[in-house]
């Protein structure tokens, strides 16, 4: 998002943060009702395009909102989705993906409220490895001809007993409403939230094989002091890297491996 749009959205995250809301029932409710706002939203064009329309008074659409939702969710989606609509947004599309991203915030507030964020993030990270690493149930997931309830099931049975309630309605929403992002952007979409809430980077680390509990946290304490926050671990156990370890934070690659330096050997044999 940019301009009017990002300015909005900022607004919108502090009257969240302002609800101070430290249950995860509350949480939980509200983060499933705003999703379901997302899907009428992205279902219904006219009426998107209408609550987001700059030439009408904020106070109209945020009265059509109001209405249209007062009774049917809890006072506070109506007053985050009223307070959506007479925002300015850039695009009509902006103002969906801000109420999306809020019903993502709320999951994980209530995370929080149950102190898995740690959870959470491992289980968004581990999934996505499932998936790329099986053919056949990411093309299953990602298809069109495939009902969502088919794919909730079918997530119901993967996931059944291994995560968080959260990490389990966040990994089905993702995959049942993609908005034209891959799984992998949208899980990814997801951890960074769950990230920024405890103001801590995910480090990507590739090894050869697993490390200790003590390599994890010197390494972890290391890449702190390099950035100056705190870093999540996750770590990827990757026979091809030889030796060493490479470290993803975000777009930059700290590499170490013996196969990228071997690598680098033979190109300058070659050349």
């Amino acid at each position: 998002m940019r301009g009017a749009s990002r300015a909005s959205f900022t607004a919108l995250t502090e009257r969240l943060e302002a609800e101070n809301i430290d249950s995860a029932a509350v949480a939980t409710r509200l983060g499933n009702e705003l999703f379901a706002v997302v899907g009428l939203l992205d279902t219904e064009h006219p009426l998107r395009r209408a609550l987001s329309d700059p030439g009408k008074p904020a106070a109209e659409k945020a009265a059509v909102a109001s209405a249209l939702l007062h009774g049917k969710v809890s006072g506070r989606t109506e007053s985050l989705v009223a307070a959506a609509a007479e925002s300015r947004w850039a695009t009509s599309g902006d103002m969906v993906d801000a109420i999306e991203q809020l019903a993502v915030e709320a999951n994980v507030l209530a995370a929080e409220a149950e102190n898995g964020l740690d959870d959470l993030e491992d289980g968004l990270f581990r999934f996505g490895r499932l998936v790329s690493g099986e053919p056949q149930l990411r093309a299953a997931l990602a298809s069109t001809w495939l009902p969502a309830e088919r794919k909730e099931q079918l997530l119901a049975a993967l996931l059944r007993g291994k995560t968080t309630g959260v990490t389990q309605r966040l990994i089905t929403q993702m995959v049942t409403h993609p908005r034209g992002r891959s799984l992998t952007a949208a899980l990814d979409m997801c951890a960074a939230t769950a990230a920024r809430r405890r103001e801590q980077l995910i480090a990507v680390v590739r090894a050869a094989v697993e490390l200790s509990a003590t390599q994890r946290r010197r390494l972890a304490s290391a890449l702190a002091e390099s950035y100056g926050h705190s870093v999540h671990l996750n770590v990827v156990i990757d026979p091809s890297v030889v030796g060493g370890i490479s470290v993803q934070i975000g777009d930059e690659l700290i590499d170490g491996t013996a196969a990228t330096r071997l690598a680098a050997v033979r190109r300058k044999l070659a050349s």
